[in-house]
């Protein structure tokens, strides 16, 4: 009997079986992902008045996004934000990884992943409370300087700026720019590093032409990751940067539920997909590059 014609245990041809087996995985997903989805894309695409969502379909709301000023200026703040938080959290991330990879013994290597990962046990927004008492105007760091001496008043730079949003993102995420970033470092090949030394190279230039270069995937992997989700931070703007400095989640908060206008509120939301989504399309093609690289 040939191989294309072979029945499955439920009958039919395997492929069918298949699918069945899939199917309702599939469809979980498609309801639970795919149809919010749609309905944003709906929303933002109709007029929102005080009898509800009405009309035709209408690109007025994207107009009304990309001109307006203060989506805009959000928008390049979010950005901004996001882009400053990722170099610092991948930067910080980096050497922690590197030296857990080539300077930790096998055997604790795991102990070691263990303690990186016992703060995040505690829930995101205690995390972001404890960074507040730290850089609050009465907190940790001001109450520690003024009673040494060093400070008379209160610093209000590290309260409420652009500065503390970034250091409280930035340690909510480190470790999960340090997990992808190890992973790509243990998979280096030892040899290639002992055979660019024995060619007469140093460390550092070894470094920067063998470790570096095969470590990117695992780089490029920590930016998406942190990226992705700091570009929509809602909590942080909000708790830390007082109210005074929101970001593009705050704005779409305001519009969808102060505002209660839901087609501007979605197109808003689709714009910042959108452009998440080229951010992570060249950063994926990056990715790719450096993988052909390695072949």
């Amino acid at each position: 009997m040939e191989q294309g014609s072979k029945k499955g245990r439920f009958g039919g041809s395997e492929a069918a079986n298949g699918l069945l087996l899939i199917s309702p995985t599939a469809i979980y997903a498609t309801l639970l992902l795919a149809a919010p989805l749609f309905a944003v894309v709906v929303y933002s695409l109709m007029v929102d008045s005080k009898a509800g969502l009405a009309g035709g379909l209408t690109f007025q709301n994207y107009i009304e996004v990309w001109t307006g000023r203060i989506d805009r200026a959000l928008m390049l703040r979010s950005l901004t934000v996001s882009a400053m938080v990722t170099l610092v959290t991948v930067l910080l991330a980096y050497p922690v990884a590197y030296f857990v990879s080539f300077h930790i013994r096998q055997d604790r290597k795991s102990l070691w992943l263990f303690l990186i990962t016992i703060p995040f046990w505690t829930s995101y927004l205690i995390r972001v409370f404890l960074w507040k008492v730290i850089l609050g105007y009465n907190g940790v760091i001001n109450s520690g300087l003024m009673s040494l001496g060093i400070i008379g008043e209160p610093l209000t730079i590290i309260n409420y700026s652009i500065g503390s949003m970034i250091m409280t993102l930035a340690h909510a995420y480190a470790a999960f720019a340090i997990l992808p970033i190890f992973v790509s470092l243990e998979k280096i090949d030892r040899s290639l590093l002992e055979a660019g030394q024995d060619l007469g190279e140093s460390k550092l230039r070894t470094f920067w032409r063998v470790t570096l270069p095969l470590s990117m995937p695992g780089v490029i992997a920590a930016v998406l990751i942190v990226f992705i989700p700091t570009i929509g931070d809602y909590v942080t703007p909000e708790l830390i940067g007082g109210g005074k400095l929101p970001m593009i989640a705050n704005r779409i908060e305001a519009v969808m539920l102060k505002q209660n206008d839901k087609a501007l509120g979605s197109a808003i939301a689709m714009t910042a997909m959108a452009i998440v989504a080229l951010v992570s399309v060249a950063f994926l093609l990056l990715n790719k590059r450096f993988l052909k690289g390695q072949k």
